[in-house]
Order: C-alpha cells, then sequence, then structure tokens
C-alpha cells in the first residue's frame, strides 16, 4: 500500500508538467537575431555551472549513500586528511569553468552592447551598403508608448512594425519617470528614462505579430503598459505605412500635451504628420513651452549659473506631469470603451501637517501656507 501512495503521488507531477507545456516561453524561443545570440548565451552559461553543480549534487548523494553506517563494506579510514590528487580536481575544475565563463562574458558584453550597430541581420547574412534600417524613436508615456518614425513622418501609439530581416534603429526615452521598453521576441529590454536617450539596435528575422510591455513598474497602469509589434514582410510594411497616413491624424504639442497625460488601456492611434522636433523637445523636457529646456538649462550651467535670477526660471524647471491639480481627472480608457475617470494630483498626507519651511513647490514655504502640497505639472 505504501509502495502504490508513493506511485501515485509521482503520477500526480504529470498535469503540472502539461500545464508547463502550454507556456510561451518566448525568451527561449525568439524570433530576432539579438534575441536569439541572448539565448544562445543563457543557454552557454547554464551548461557551463552545471558541468560542476550536477557533479557535485551526484556525488554528495553518493557518498552518503556509499559510506552510510549500514554499509560495512565501505572503507573506513579516520585519520585520513589530505590528497594532491582531489585538491587538483576540486580547485581546477571551477577554475576552468571561471575562466570559461569570463572569456563568454567579456566578448557577448561587446558583442550584444545595444549601442553596437549591427553587423548582420541573422547568420550569414551581414548587412551591406544596400541593406535599409528603419529608424524608431520610442517615448515612454503614463501608460502608453508612442513611436516615431522620423523618416517616414508618422507615428503610432501602442503599435510598432518593422520589416523582417531590417536593421532596426531605436532611439529610447520617456516623459516622467523610468520605464523599461522590452519585446522579447526581438532583444532585451532597454531603460527609458526622462530626460535622456538609450539606444537599442535590433533586428526581426520572422514575420509575426509579438508583445512588447514595459519591463519596470512605473505607477497604477504599469500592467496594461504593452503594445503589439508585427514583424512584416516589406510589401506589407510598405502597406502599413500607407495605412497610419491614410487613417492618422496630426500630433503637434497641443496633441502631444494631451497624450501625455496618465491614462491606461490606450487604443492604437495613428499620427500622419509630426511636428518638426517633437521627439528633441520631448527628450529635452521642453515639448510644453513654457519649460526649460535641458540644453538651455546645461548651457546656463555651464556658464556658471544664473545666480539671483535662477529665481525667475523656478517654475520653468517643474516637469513632473504627474502631480496635476487636484481637481483635474484624467480619462481612462476601459476595455469595452466605456470610459472612467482617475484623479491625479493630491499630494495631502492623511494625519499630518505640512512642516515649517517646507517648500511647497508653488515658491512658497509651510510658514506662510497651509494644506496639502501641490506640485505643478505641465
Amino acid at each position: 500500500m505504501p509502495r502504490l501512495s508513493k506511485i501515485f503521488s509521482r503520477l500526480s507531477v504529470l498535469p503540472l508538467i502539461l500545464l508547463l507545456s502550454g507556456c510561451n516561453m518566448v525568451v527561449m524561443a525568439p524570433s530576432g537575431d539579438i534575441a536569439v545570440q541572448q539565448r544562445d548565451l543563457i543557454v552557454v552559461s547554464t551548461v557551463l555551472m552545471l558541468l560542476i553543480i550536477v557533479p557535485v549534487i551526484f556525488l554528495t548523494l553518493f557518498f552518503a549513500w556509499k559510506y552510510r553506517q549500514s554499509n560495512t563494506a565501505a572503507p573506513y579510514n579516520p585519520d585520513w586528511h589530505h590528497s594532491t590528487r582531489l585538491e587538483l580536481v576540486i580547485w581546477s575544475a571551477p577554475l576552468a569553468i571561471i575562466i570559461a565563463l569570463g572569456a563568454v562574458t567579456w566578448i557577448s558584453t561587446h558583442q550584444l552592447d545595444p549601442y553596437r550597430p549591427l553587423d548582420r541581420v541573422n547568420v550569414g547574412k551581414p548587412v551591406t551598403t544596400t541593406t535599409r534600417a528603419v529608424n524608431v524613436e520610442v517615448v515612454a508615456l503614463d501608460w502608453k508608448w508612442l513611436f516615431f518614425y522620423p523618416d517616414l513622418g508618422i507615428a503610432t501609439v501602442n503599435e510598432l512594425a518593422a520589416p523582417v530581416d531590417a536593421p532596426i534603429n531605436f532611439k529610447i526615452t520617456a516623459s516622467s519617470v523610468m520605464n523599461s521598453f522590452f519585446v522579447p521576441a526581438l532583444a532585451g529590454q532597454i531603460y527609458a528614462m526622462p530626460g535622456m536617450e538609450t539606444k537599442l539596435h535590433a533586428v526581426i528575422n520572422h514575420p509575426g505579430e509579438y508583445q512588447g510591455l514595459s519591463a519596470n513598474y512605473s505607477g497604477a497602469g504599469f500592467s496594461h503598459m504593452r503594445f503589439k509589434f508585427h514583424g512584416l514582410s516589406q510589401a506589407d510594411f510598405d502597406q502599413w505605412v500607407q495605412k497610419v497616413k491614410s487613417q492618422g491624424t496630426a500630433l503637434g504639442r497641443p496633441e502631444y500635451l494631451a497624450l501625455a497625460k496618465p491614462s491606461e488601456r490606450e487604443p492604437v492611434r495613428y499620427f500622419n504628420s509630426v511636428d518638426d522636433g517633437l521627439y528633441d523637445a520631448i527628450l529635452n523636457m521642453c515639448a510644453d513651452p513654457s519649460k526649460m529646456c535641458m540644453g538651455e538649462m546645461m548651457h546656463i550651467d555651464a556658464k556658471g549659473g544664473a545666480g539671483k535670477d535662477s529665481q525667475e526660471n523656478r517654475e520653468r524647471l517643474i516637469y513632473d506631469n504627474r502631480d496635476a491639480n487636484a481637481a483635474e481627472m484624467t480619462p481612462v480608457k476601459a476595455e469595452g470603451g466605456a470610459g472612467q475617470a482617475i484623479q491625479h494630483g493630491d499630494n495631502s498626507m492623511q494625519g499630518m501637517g505640512s512642516m515649517p519651511g517646507m517648500d511647497m513647490g508653488n515658491g512658497s514655504s509651510s510658514d506662510s501656507s497651509t494644506g496639502s502640497a501641490q506640485h505643478q505639472g505641465h
């Protein structure tokens, strides 16, 4: 009877294995050359480490079994204390693994540097002077993604497309808080930060629809900050571009500032024209004309600062758009198309008054103002 229960307990694991077989392990089965190389790096590193881990686990169990108390046939030598041969095995094997891992890490760190332009689009397909690349400028908003195609004069929200076997040159930034741009089938995640630009060079090798997401928590709408990435043939990509141009609207600074307000489950949007310099203005945190650009700020700092006159620039240097007026309500897109509203900007701390001398975000201190602190945003 105990033997039967042991058999049934082992069989009960089978449903779990069947459930795991339905998982979409896209990281281990990617569709882009960079992601494939990253997958291979994971496999090689794991195998190298298992070369030590598996024998150690096996020998630990083997020695415990062989030298058990009931095994009187096992040799017993209480005076043994050293073996040069054993010491060589114990130390040389891990040292060789560490050297191998170090070499693999050094080579892959340079080969897979996201800032490094691609030298191939696939195995046996080098990048040539005739290879057409796609340039995409990515902006992480609250809580959606905005994609600019500067060479095509279009932009999209929550939808990205690129032709198969064409290098994709990403420039990535954010509008408010730190985020992370991640298309598992394409390449590894890259951080998006306000006022800064990161880069990613990647390629998609198989047509299909892939999932893109934010891999860094950024607030209430983080869970739904996803988008579709389409790998298309060149002909299908050209048709997609025409679709964006025919169905899109203009994206100017007023439209961008409205789009940048926090919202969830934002639907796909197309823009068939984009204001000149809009991405650079977003990068410099001055898409709102009333704000000072980062370049201007750095120029002032390089000149030694503005001294007392810098007080006049204070309002122009408040960039946070997440803490708007408490009375403002930002519409949130619901799944069924119905709208609901969320309130932003309530910074009051319940049961806690303001501290004397605290900067209230409007140029005054709590010595002369009461109530909750309100930070101005754009």
